[in-house]
């Protein structure tokens, strides 16, 4: 898939890309964001935090993982061939729709910077960077300069009026040692690279936790979509953390699918 060779493409060239004082300049302005310290006893998950593959699934996240929920096999650069969900059950609309489906209209100048929603692009090969307060925690993923906030302080769901985004609206809380994020809000975009796209009414709950030895962090992304999924998707994702790293901005640039559009 045309994207997914750029995602890969990408990942390797925009880590060697910027200048070094861009680093220490990003460090400096969420240093002044002065977030509060993390709640005492709870795992500590700030970090920069690249993609790993191989990591063995983590038993305790799959337990909590609902009936009815198919694990996905694309974490990372891997990619689903044309017709292949993983084992998503699809409703008929939707399917006939993936079919339509064409890659080259993602390589258009007009869609070639557009993001995806967190479905996706949280899976994808970049790396992300977790900022732990009390009453938020903030995800910044490379992935197109994605900038989640997860609000802590327990506060509801909005209602049906908020506004959609590619991030959505997060909402988390504790469970042990496992942090639970729920999101909604989200801009209808891509599931699988192959055509398959969620509604604005998919829910997703994220599992994140810490290895015994705190280098490796683990999450389970499942979610469910009632206008296009007869039953629930899931993906399990690890990451290993770097110290002294952070994420680079995306600063995506059209131009660039003029290349592939060559192929």
């Amino acid at each position: 898939m045309m994207r997914a060779t750029v995602k890969r493409d990408l990942a390797v060239t925009r880590r060697n890309a910027l200048p070094r004082w861009w680093v220490a300049a990003m460090a400096c302005v969420f240093a002044l964001a002065a977030l509060p310290a993390p709640a005492a006893g709870k795992p500590d998950l700030s970090g920069f935090w690249n993609l790993a593959g191989g990591v063995p699934k983590d038993k305790v996240l799959l337990g909590k993982l609902p009936p009815n929920t198919v694990i996905l096999e694309d974490t990372g650069a891997a990619e689903f061939p044309a017709g292949e969900f993983g084992g998503l059950k699809v409703k008929p609309h939707a399917l006939e729709a993936a079919k339509r489906w064409n890659p080259r209209d993602d390589m258009k100048l007009s869609n070639a910077c557009k993001p995806p929603s967190i479905v996706y692009a949280m899976q994808g090969p970049f790396p992300i960077e977790i900022f732990q307060g009390t009453e938020f925690i903030i995800i910044k993923l490379e992935y197109f300069d994605l900038v989640r906030i997860v609000f802590m302080d327990g506060r509801p769901q909005p209602g049906p009026d908020y506004p959609l985004s590619k991030v959505g609206f997060s909402t988390g809380r504790w469970e042990g040692d496992t942090l639970v994020v729920e999101t909604t809000h989200l801009e209808p975009a891509t599931i699988t690279n192959n055509g398959l796209t969620h509604s604005d009414k998919v829910r997703v709950i994220e599992r994140f936790r810490l290895s015994a030895d705190g280098n490796t962090l683990m999450a389970t992304q499942e979610f469910e979509d009632p206008e296009v999924l007869d039953n629930r998707g899931a993906r399990f994702i690890a990451w290993k953390r770097q110290p002294g790293e952070h994420v680079y901005p995306y600063e995506c640039d059209p131009t660039f699918a003029l290349e592939y559009q060559k192929g």
